[in-house]
């Protein structure tokens, strides 16, 4: 294991491989402190741009793992990083909820309706019918359209409810436009995880999840570790089935946790 003991900073999603709901999955905990014993890092990147960092701040630590905003990276976040990359203070017509607005404006971006430089549409669980009809209007007339993330449902305690993927599908039906996609499987957003820990070198991250389509995938495109768990979505069925391969497959963080001690054990 000599490759995962060199790994300094984990992306790590979170319901399916730290967590499942309300309940911290086995040895989530050891794994993260030895993370921070060790001198390693983490960030926890998620595709949900309805919340913003502060939220899953409290989330996990109401969980029992300490951690702040600086460990945490939205899809909404990536793509407020990722416009500012391209031009910082840009005028942006968002459809997403008020903690998506505020991730904007913190950023320094103007939102307007009048002449955007952007359409962004988020996981927007305050849609209205007037979002829709500004936002067609202004992605036929031609304005950049962005989206944060392509995920058609998010699960909830009660079952599935419409993402952002399901408004992107609504919007297509009435422009025929796509956006560019910014969250997980895309390599932007574990992108802008580098640009949040310049520090790292490329081969020094390593992107961890449950799922082989979303998690996986976006490690791949981006050239880095991959690291499937088993302990959310994905079986070993699925990993032969599919032409997404991760770099290790492990039960768990647990068993992270233990490859890295030994790995460390004999430098």
């Amino acid at each position: 294991m000599e490759n995962l003991g060199k790994i300094k900073c984990f992306l790590l999603d979170m319901d399916g491989t730290i967590n499942l709901g309300a309940k911290l999955l086995s040895g989530s905990g050891d794994f993260i402190n030895y993370l921070k014993e060790s001198g390693r890092d983490f960030i926890f990147v998620t595709n949900n741009s309805s919340k913003n960092g502060r939220h899953y701040v409290q989330k996990m630590r109401n969980l029992g793992i300490d951690c702040s905003s600086n460990n945490v990276l939205t899809s909404g976040e990536a793509t407020a990083n990722y416009l500012n990359s391209l031009k910082p203070k840009a005028k942006i017509y968002l459809i997403g909820t008020p903690d998506l607005e505020e991730e904007f404006i913190n950023w320094g971006f103007t939102l307007t309706a009048e002449n955007p430089d952007y359409v962004v549409l988020g996981f927007d669980m305050t849609l209205t019918y007037e979002k829709l009809v500004i936002g067609c209007d202004l992605i036929r007339k031609g304005v950049t359209y962005i989206a944060t993330h392509p995920d058609f449902n998010c699960p909830t305690e009660t079952g599935y409810i419409p993402d952002c993927g399901s408004m992107i599908e609504l919007i297509k039906a009435s422009t025929g436009k796509l956006p560019k996609i910014i969250g997980k499987p895309n390599d932007l957003i574990i992108k802008s995880a580098f640009r949040k820990r310049p520090q790292y070198k490329l081969e020094e991250f390593a992107m961890v999840g449950d799922r082989l389509y979303t998690d996986i995938k976006a490690g791949v495109c981006a050239d880095i570790t991959s690291i499937l768990v088993l302990s959310g979505e994905a079986a070993m069925k699925d990993v032969e089935e599919s032409d997404v391969k991760p770099t290790f497959i492990f039960d768990g963080v647990a068993t992270i946790y233990q490859k890295l001690k030994e790995a460390d054990e004999t430098k």
